[in-house]
């Protein structure tokens, strides 16, 4: 029986080939992982912002109850974020963090 004879520039294709399909295994992998982190990671914030946000609504409900045991009301405080429209040629939109108190 006759062996066929492959030739080498067909041989390094298929090793070249091989080399990329593995490489390219390992980075879906790689990137398979890293979601998996950045998911957890996302899942821990919300649940930190979460029970930020109901700590924050029961001191709100508890300063409410405490001013009106005292005979007062309490006022709640103002939003800290502004939009500003700036009109001249064009129009900008910003969001402004107060940082002082503002007159107008």
């Amino acid at each position: 029986m006759k062996s066929v004879v492959v030739p080498e520039s067909v041989l390094k294709k298929q090793n070249r080939e091989e080399q990329w399909a593995l490489a390219k295994t390992q980075k879906s992998e790689d990137a398979k992982k890293k979601r998996a982190e950045n998911r957890k990671l996302i899942y821990s914030r919300a649940k930190q912002y979460s029970q930020e946000y109901e700590d924050k609504e029961r001191e709100l409900i508890s300063l409410k109850r405490e001013a009106k045991l005292k005979g007062g009301f309490y006022v709640d405080p103002e939003a800290k974020l502004l939009f500003i429209v700036r009109i001249r040629g064009y129009v900008y939109f910003c969001f402004v963090l107060i940082q002082i108190g503002l007159v107008c």
